[in-house]
């Protein structure tokens, strides 16, 4: 029985536990993919409050070497399911069971189960990830090398993995639907800087160009800009189009907006007493490391009254 089940190890997972184990809780966190979450896939982040500069994938891993030597934990499994059981006090607690067979009990459980990567739903598109589609500039941009890339959004998450790819391919077209970039000035500035990209702005992605047989691979991008229909010729492409939450195993527990958000009450609360949640799987204005990591402390703190 643990005081305190996490669900996700990304930075409001992470905070969460440490704030748990810091008020004398067991807690244990549960994580599907990897520790650190989304950020492990930035090169360099410089808005994380005590770092002029430093990667995702070394600020992820110092998240959890905090989290286990406060004594927290830990295991990658991924979560299917939460109950609510009988206590024998009468009151409830909580079974966290998983997909590969796992089944935890816990006083108290924070959601902190983050986002994934959104796609565009073109025909083909499955079939191409991991295969000439991508997500990670610093997993796979060195597969591109010398080759041309096509990026697919115009955020900071696209300049992110822009500024990495800039330094490797041989040429690098930004796709963008709306009107305007949206990332930051600086990394703008930064990117574009370089002479070495090629920029469309109120475009519609309309196809992945690919090539005929069994092994299909992609030679380009078709899309729309002005009423008149292109193609980015490339090697590969990288979609920075945005994430979306993967909160419906959880929705008996907790509200989820139209867009499958948690909707919480008073910061991290839910319709169900001693479930909490907390992060970008969140309905929220700001998706950042900093506002993660607030919300991870209140979770906790929160989870740490419940149980008294």
């Amino acid at each position: 029985m643990y005081d305190i089940i996490v669900v996700g190890g990304g930075p409001a997972g992470l905070t969460a536990a440490i704030y748990g184990l810091r008020n004398g809780k067991s807690v244990f966190v549960i994580e599907k993919s990897v520790f650190g979450g989304q950020i492990v896939n930035s090169p360099k982040v410089e808005n994380i409050p005590g770092f002029d500069s430093i990667s995702g994938d070394e600020f992820g891993d110092k998240l959890l070497e905090q989290a286990m030597g406060q004594g927290a934990e830990v295991t990658l499994e991924s979560v299917t399911k939460v109950e609510k059981v009988a206590a024998l006090d009468g009151g409830e607690t909580f079974v966290v069971k998983t997909e590969e067979g796992g089944e935890y009990e816990g006083r108290t459980v924070i959601l902190a189960t983050g986002t994934t990567h959104r796609v565009l739903g073109l025909d083909g598109e499955e079939e191409l990830i991991g295969n000439g589609i991508s997500f990670c500039a610093v997993c796979d941009g060195d597969f591109y090398r010398d080759k041309e890339v096509v990026m697919i959004g115009g955020g900071n998450s696209a300049f992110v993995e822009s500024a990495l790819l800039v330094n490797i391919v041989s040429k690098l077209t930004i796709l963008q639907d709306m009107p305007f970039f949206t990332a930051d000035q600086k990394l703008q500035d930064q990117v574009i800087g370089t002479g070495r990209v090629e920029t469309h702005v109120g475009t519609k992605i309309l196809a992945y160009e690919v090539t005929d047989g069994p092994e299909k691979q992609i030679t380009g991008v078709r899309y729309e800009e002005n009423g008149e229909e292109k193609i980015a010729k490339c090697d590969g492409v990288f979609l920075a189009v945005g994430l979306v939450p993967e909160n419906d195993a959880f929705a008996e527990l907790a509200d989820l907006d139209e867009r499958g958000y948690f909707v919480p009450d008073n910061i991290c609360h839910t319709k169900t007493p001693g479930i909490f949640v907390a992060g970008d799987c969140c309905t929220k204005t700001l998706r950042q490391v900093a506002t993660a990591c607030s919300d991870g402390a209140y979770a906790a703190i929160a989870a740490c009254d419940y149980i008294k």
